[in-house]
């Protein structure tokens, strides 16, 4: 039986025409493809969305290299809210959520079309809460100044996943699980924030200094990349008890949680788990990044 009419089949008598967008993403997913990896990328400077630099050719580099995702979800650290959104909008805009910059930076648009259907498989699929469709934000600098170097025809559909910022650690981890299948539909998951983001103590004057590191960011790099390797993930959710080091690398986790839901979808089955942008920036800032799977 095909999987169009298997879906048939088992919705009965319910409104095709209301499920029309619905049997249109599910004719996409393949249960046989490729299980797609997951990222977590270290998304630094908002100028590295229009930079070639070593950052985003290393971005543009695994755009060739992954499989053609049939869509893009991204959890930035940029979109903080109250309970859980998913992007439902079918031409999501391209948010310039900073300032100070220069003007060809709020130039860029990056019109990656949305997918209201597979937001609204995604809410289907998150049991452990309430996701809200969301019409209003669009992609922020988290999302498309990476994207756009992976993917610069802006012709896969990009949708983002909101963090909420009420929530422990333990909580986006567990919540990351539940999307887990998205990777074996198609569905390239993205983190990104950096592990280590103090802005506070950030040596302006070192960031052109390559590898620039303070001890405790140096430290902080080298812990949280063995505890990664090593799979130890509770000590990773538990990162507030990793040392005092921890407290000046993660003095707030918006930039830290889109590594724990990168962690949260790997599962037993990836193996290979790669490093890449390994580098410190301005002292305390770092750029490491994961590919598992």
């Amino acid at each position: 039986m095909k999987r169009k009419d298997f879906i048939k089949k088992i919705i009965g008598g319910i409104s095709m025409a209301s499920l029309h967008p619905f049997l249109n993403w599910a004719d996409q997913l393949n249960e046989e493809d490729q299980k797609l990896p997951v990222l977590f990328i270290g998304h630094g400077s908002p100028m590295n969305g229009i930079e070639d630099n070593e950052f985003s050719k290393t971005w543009a580099t695994f755009g060739k290299q992954i499989p053609k995702p049939k869509a893009v979800l991204v959890i930035s650290a940029h979109w903080l809210t109250k309970g859980t959104h998913i992007t439902a909008m079918e031409n999501p805009r391209t948010i310039h959520d900073f300032g100070g910059f220069p003007q060809s930076l709020f130039d860029v648009q990056y019109p990656a079309k949305g997918n209201p259907s597979l937001a609204k498989e995604t809410t289907n699929m998150i049991q452990s809460t309430t996701v809200g469709l969301d019409h209003d934000w669009g992609l922020d600098h988290g999302t498309w100044t990476v994207v756009r170097h992976m993917y610069p025809k802006a012709d896969i559909p990009v949708l983002q996943l909101s963090i909420d910022y009420n929530k422990p650690a333990a909580y986006h981890y567990e919540l990351a699980k539940e999307i887990v299948d998205l990777r074996k539909k198609g569905v390239l998951i993205i983190g990104s924030g950096n592990m280590i983001h103090n802005l506070r103590m950030v040596a302006w004057d070192k960031l052109n200094v390559n590898n620039f590191g303070f001890d405790w960011a140096i430290e902080m790099n080298e812990i949280l990349k063995q505890k990664i390797a090593n799979g130890d993930h509770k000590a990773l959710i538990d990162y507030e008890k990793l040392n005092k080091a921890a407290k000046l690398a993660i003095p707030t986790p918006d930039h830290y949680l889109p590594l724990i839901y990168t962690l949260g979808l790997q599962t037993a089955s990836d193996g290979e788990l790669q490093f890449f942008n390994d580098k410190l920036v301005g002292g305390s800032l770092n750029m490491t990044s994961i590919k598992i799977g």
